[in-house]
């Protein structure tokens, strides 16, 4: 088992990797002497031990995560290239973000499960009461459901407007949905939670006016995207909020900054998935097409997300070559 007194004495080699990394991440390798460059080798190898022993102890997950990246933060300066372009963002969509996604796997799975625990709820609710339905949609939204339209219509004469309304709308959501966490998780709770309320008392009430095909064929396309980015902006936050409420061997502060770090790469590949979710919602999903277009269209969106997350990086992943210490 690792000690305090382990930790303690390894602190300072980990705070120098540190301090080493951010000087290279701000002014390249060339920034550092022949002497730090190969006190950068040795500590990277010396801190990759340190995180084999964290590994071997299931009592030390925090601190296991805490290596890691710091270990994936050198890696990832050792074999930069020297331009960081759209190659760059390309390799970190295709093979970094998968690893990334399945590592905090565990927090996007609670942000659903959050999310389905409203939608329960407000399924439950709409079928039980009436009157809770028309007290969150309104009257309006209500009126038009009861008269069998569908409200999405109107999106289709103002596509490009609606579009980058969308667009800016879902990010919104999404780094709110993030934001929340450095509340201790309670923000990214509610909006979690109340969206799976809100979602499925609209999916309820449309279905018992027999839209139900309607309203599914509308949001198939975008919401093959839209849905699993809002739930992974979700476990974002609730990274984040880990970070600040269990630090464990860290200090709250370098556990806190190890969750934001975190949290921030895993919101980051939400952004090119809500992009083309808002293109969807204002082009595909109010059009004319036939309804097997749009759930085939979305089944083919999920599948591919769904492969990328689970496949993507495995084959890719970068063999672990050392600096050498010596001169």
């Amino acid at each position: 088992m690792i000690s305090n007194r382990w930790i303690e004495q390894r602190q300072n080699s980990w705070s120098r990797l540190d301090a080493l990394t951010r000087q290279v991440e701000s002014s390249g390798l060339r920034a550092l002497s022949g002497g730090e460059l190969r006190e950068f080798g040795l500590l990277y190898r010396q801190i990759a031990a340190d995180l084999s022993a964290a590994r071997a102890d299931c009592a030390s997950s925090t601190l296991e995560e805490y290596l890691n990246s710091l270990l994936s933060r050198a890696h990832n300066r050792i074999y930069a290239g020297r331009r960081n372009g759209f190659g760059s963002v390309a390799r970190f969509m295709a093979f970094e973000y998968p690893r990334i996604f399945r590592r905090l796997f565990r927090y996007v799975a609670a942000s659903f499960l959050i999310f389905l625990g409203g939608a329960l709820l407000g399924t439950l609710l709409t079928l039980a009461r009436p009157e809770f339905m028309h007290m969150l949609l309104g009257p309006r939204m209500v009126q038009t459901i009861e008269h069998h339209e569908m409200w999405t219509h109107s999106i289709v004469s103002m596509k490009p407007q609606a579009s980058s309304a969308i667009l800016t709308n879902n990010i919104g959501v999404s780094f709110m949905a993030f934001a929340g966490g450095i509340a201790a998780g309670l923000g990214t709770l509610y909006l979690m939670f109340f969206n799976g309320v809100e979602i499925a008392t609209v999916l309820t009430a449309c279905a018992q006016a027999h839209m139900a095909k309607d309203l599914l064929s509308f949001m198939a396309a975008h919401g093959a995207l839209e849905l699993p980015s809002i739930f992974i902006a979700g476990g974002a936050g609730l990274r984040l909020a880990s970070g600040l409420l269990f630090p464990g061997a860290l200090s709250r502060r370098d556990s806190l900054a190890l969750g934001a770090r975190e949290a921030i790469r895993l919101l980051a590949g939400v952004v090119p998935l809500l992009f083309v979710a808002g293109m969807l919602e204002a082009f595909l999903s109010p059009s004319g097409a036939a309804a097997g277009v749009k759930f085939a269209v979305g089944g083919v969106l999920l599948l591919g997300l769904a492969f990328w997350l689970v496949e993507g990086g495995r084959k890719r992943a970068p063999k672990p070559v050392l600096i050498a210490a010596g001169g």
